[in-house]
This record gives structure tokens, sequence and C-alpha cells, in this order.
């Protein structure tokens, strides 16, 4: 197989094809296709691997990170680790799922890395302060209407929008990156759990709680907006 360099200048500069797969080819046939060539060392699976998966990945790790360059780079690292260690891919999980482990993870470090530098984890909130508070008598303290909306949603009205990015960047990494596989990348319980290595009522656990403290976040925000 060519060097990843030069595969990557080349796709790179063509763009991503359609996630619909070439021709009206599914998914699926294709996602078998490109493993095939992988493992025959064929440099055009590569090139459709990245041309298939690099636009999904590189939105994610955008979401992440909140900064193109740091997403261009670890997308970059993500297919580079991808091209080199294929052999390792054992198909258990889809390719797709593989890849954002990858990115995700890479992603992870890197945040874990610039906020010990930069020193912002002062700006991440204790969830568990934000979780409904329940009485003596065993009833919550404040009563909410259930959450129908997903953050994806709530995100599309202009006057909230901008404080949602915000606040969802307070919560804890653990908290955070399950919101965003699930209510906005819109990943299944089962893929997210997949992608993070945990249990799926692991997963549950921490978006209930994560939606939880977002929306008790959001009404603080939204009251000191009003009364400002």
């Amino acid at each position: 197989m060519a060097g990843f360099r030069g595969i990557w200048a080349l796709v790179s500069t063509q763009g991503a094809s359609s996630a619909s797969g070439a021709g009206g080819q599914s998914l699926a046939s294709e996602e078998r296709e490109i493993i095939e060539g992988m493992r025959a060392g064929d440099d055009r699976a590569f090139e459709r691997l990245v041309r298939v998966h690099i636009g999904p990945l590189h939105a994610v790790a955008l979401r992440l990170l909140k900064n193109d360059a740091d997403a261009d780079d670890i997308v970059q690292e993500g297919f580079l680790s991808a091209f080199r260690n294929f052999d390792s891919f054992r198909g258990d999980a889809r390719l797709k799922t593989w890849l954002h482990r990858i990115v995700v993870n890479a992603a992870l470090q890197r945040l874990r890395r610039s906020k010990s530098r930069a020193g912002q984890q002062a700006d991440v909130v204790d969830v568990t302060e934000l979780l409904p508070r329940f009485a003596d008598n065993g009833y919550p303290e404040h009563f909410h209407q259930p959450w129908v909306q997903t953050i994806e949603e709530l995100a599309t009205r202009a006057e909230t929008r901008e404080q949602v990015r915000q606040m969802i960047d307070k919560l804890p990494d653990n908290y955070r990156t399950v919101l965003i596989l699930r209510d906005i990348e819109e990943l299944d319980t089962s893929e997210t759990a997949e992608l993070l290595e945990l249990s799926p009522g692991t997963v549950k656990v921490r978006l209930h709680r994560a939606r939880q403290a977002l929306r008790n976040l959001l009404e603080r925000e939204l009251e000191l907006t009003a009364n400002a």
C-alpha cells in the first residue's frame, strides 16, 4: 500500500463523497468492499474509507474540540491510526463505530491535555449540584416538565443556540461526550456504549443526568438574561 500522506493529500483535496454510497450502493455493501480492500492493501479502499467517513468524523471532532484546526489534526491522526492499525479491526463493531472510537478518544485526550495546561477545569460544573433534590417526604423539591426536545432541536432556536453551546461546554467530559453523541450526533444507546466502551445502562444514566444538568444550567442562564 502506498504512503498515508500521499493518499491523504489526494483525498483531502478532492473532498468527501456522499454518505449514501457510490452510485446508489448500499452502505453495508460499500463497507464490506472497503474492509476487504483495506485488508488486501488496496490504496483505493483507503481513499473510499476517507471519502465516506471524513465528514461525520470531522463533525464530531469539531463538536468536541470547538476548533477547526484541532478537529482537522485529530481527524488526520485518526485516519493515520486506522491506516497503520487496520489489522487490529476484527469486525466486531461496524467500521463507522471503530473509526468514531479512534477519533473521539483522540479528541478527549487532546481536551484533557489542553484543559490541564490552560487550567480550564474551573469552568466545569459539578453535575451533582444540578441534579434534582428531594424533600424529606421523598418528593422532588422542584417539578419539571418532561424533556421532550433533543438538544439539537433546542439549539435551532436562535435565542438559545449560543447559551446551549456554552452550557454544554460547562459539563464534565464524561457527561458532555455522551450528550453530544446521543442528542447531537444522534447515535443510539448501543452505538454510544460501544464507542465509549461503557455499558448501555451507564450511557442512559449519564445522558439523563447530563440533560437534567443542562436544563438547570439553561434555566439559570435564561433567568439571568431576562432579569438583566
